[in-house]
């Protein structure tokens, strides 16, 4: 096999199908190379949450332009998503007050419907909850949580029928440059020749990097989830909830189910080998989860553990995504290093990664933020709470 393209894309998680679909809806002659299937890896077991609270503008533009896609997902992509509206809600307590309402009020100047709520007000939403400790709450009534698998299936089918051309079980091997910028590259299936070549290899990112000559700080983390089948009488589903007191996320799961994560900045400590890792979820894990959940949800006590899993996050030091050319006219572009944020902002990274490619300049979405060499520079991204994984 030896083919050419004008780019090749590493990675066929979701920001590397959702480059691919944009690039080749312009024209542009593009291959991705996975090594496994479709939907895989971490993409595949995505929490998938799709929520728009934010604590920058651009982050914030990029959660509400990729809620509008999965809210018209048949027209603007195609296929399935499995998107279900429940809404979420963001609970603080008085320490959080203050960055909470600013994320609001900026978030409601970008168009997103967000508004305040008090915890009378969210009883009448989800009356299940003890609230006492809460002062505000962010209420998004629009937001929910959608099929992982089947939506970066839908964006690599999307990709195809746009003339992308897919490859499978088909592992990289190296990045062919000559004179500083690439060619190509070799794969366990022979060499794929391109002038540009995108690292979304997300979890493998940092060592696609260094196929390129490249050290970059991003680290594979294994992250875990835990599920509970809800009791009699707890049946429907609930708005996903990102609590800061607990350090927990949950949200409905299909099956009756209740889907709990930790918001925590020391899953940045549990790095693993990619390729090689504990893919169940740790029986501790799921009793210190089912704890935290109780506490927020009490009828949980009552609920059976259903088990849970591991996966993995792409993580950087400021737990954003990296978005920029290795070198200027190297035609080495790094989109990696999502931190748990990729699934839900997988739809506008990859508009944002087509233009960077493209040279086309959209001011709502510039990647100047994300350049990689924020962190040389000291100037990462920043929120407005110290979990920087909430955005």
């Amino acid at each position: 096999m030896s083919d050419n393209y004008d780019v090749i894309i590493i990675g066929g998680g979701i920001n590397g199908c959702s480059t691919a679909m944009q690039l080749a809806r312009r024209g542009v002659k593009v291959a991705v190379v996975e090594k496994d299937n479709i939907g895989d890896g971490p993409t595949g077991k995505s929490s998938a949450i799709i929520r728009q609270h934010y604590s920058n503008v651009l982050t914030a533009r990029m959660a509400h332009y990729s809620l509008g896609i999965f809210e018209d997902f048949e027209a603007q992509v195609g296929g399935e998503a499995g998107f279900r509206r429940t809404g979420f809600v963001a609970l603080v307590t008085a320490k959080d007050r203050a960055g909470l309402e600013a994320n609001v009020a900026m978030q409601r100047g970008v168009g997103i419907n967000t508004e305040l709520l008090s915890p009378e007000s969210l009883r009448e939403i989800f009356p299940g909850m003890v609230l006492d400790d809460v002062v505000v709450a962010a209420w998004e009534e629009d937001s929910g949580y959608a099929d992982p698998y089947l939506t970066v299936n839908a964006y690599a089918a999307a990709a195809r029928r746009a003339g992308a051309r897919i490859y499978i079980n088909t592992a990289v091997t190296g990045i062919t440059q000559t004179g500083g910028r690439v060619t190509g590259v070799t794969t366990t299936a022979g060499n794929l020749g391109a002038p540009i070549v995108i690292n979304c290899a997300g979890a493998w990112g940092a060592r696609v990097a260094r196929m390129g000559g490249l050290d970059i700080p991003v680290s594979a983390c294994r992250v875990q989830i835990s599920l509970f089948k809800r009791p009699p009488g707890e049946e429907a589903p609930h708005p996903v909830v990102i609590d800061f007191t607990n350090s927990t996320y949950f949200r409905s799961e299909t099956g009756n189910l209740t889907l709990v994560g930790l918001v925590d900045p020391g899953e940045a400590n549990a790095v693993v080998d990619p390729d090689k890792y504990n893919e169940g979820a740790d029986t501790d894990f799921i009793l210190d989860t089912g704890e935290r959940l109780i506490r927020r949800y009490p009828a949980m006590e009552r609920s059976d553990s259903a088990g849970g899993y591991a996966a993995l996050y792409d993580i950087t030091p400021d737990w954003h995504v990296i978005i920029d050319e290795a070198a200027p006219g190297s035609g080495f572009f790094l989109c990696c290093g999502s931190s748990g944020h990729g699934f839900k902002l997988g739809p506008a990274v990859g508009l944002m990664v087509a233009d960077r490619v493209l040279g086309v300049s959209n001011p709502l979405f510039d990647t100047h933020m994300f350049r990689l060499g924020r962190f040389a520079e000291g100037d990462p991204v920043r929120g407005k709470y110290e979990y920087s994984i909430a955005g």
